[in-house]
């Protein structure tokens, strides 16, 4: 019996052990807020990509990768001005699409001005990106954010 318990629980952890190895996370994400006076801020939304990986940029054509889209969650203590801004993109053709795609590698810092209604409020939303490499592209995935004005 103890024969049995010890194949089932060496069995079990080499199970948890390879699907934990085959999870791949290659982007990170860090949010900081900048009060530029007490009426107005920026939100800093920075994406660290590990070597050999990128992200798409925000505006991307159709039949393409999908592109990075950050969203916000309404609330009455802030006022987006405008859409995010990013810096200017890496642009290559791919052969998979028949086009050119824009895209970051190692780091992006992606920024939100906001007009703050409230002297602190909570700015939540979340990012819905896509990340490849040169051999292959992981299903969409999503992170949310909240960062408070302090």
């Amino acid at each position: 019996m103890k024969k049995i318990i010890l194949i089932f629980s060496l069995t079990l952890i080499g199970f948890v052990t390879s699907v934990n190895a085959q999870i791949e996370k290659p982007v990170s994400w860090g949010y900081k807020l900048a009060k530029l006076d007490q009426a107005n801020a920026i939100l800093f939304i920075k994406a660290t990509i590990d070597e050999g990986w990128h992200i798409y940029a925000q505006n991307g054509k159709s039949g393409g990768p999908i592109p990075t889209k950050i969203s916000f969650t309404p609330n009455n203590g802030y006022v987006l001005v405008g859409k995010p801004s990013e810096p200017k993109p890496i642009v290559k053709f791919e052969k998979v699409y028949g086009f050119n795609v824009n895209y970051y590698e190692n780091e992006v810092i992606f920024q939100q001005k906001i007009k703050l209604k409230q002297s602190k409020p909570v700015v939540k939303g979340k990012i819905e990106f896509m990340v490849c490499n040169d051999n292959k592209c992981l299903p969409s995935d999503e992170v949310t954010f909240s960062v408070p004005v302090k």
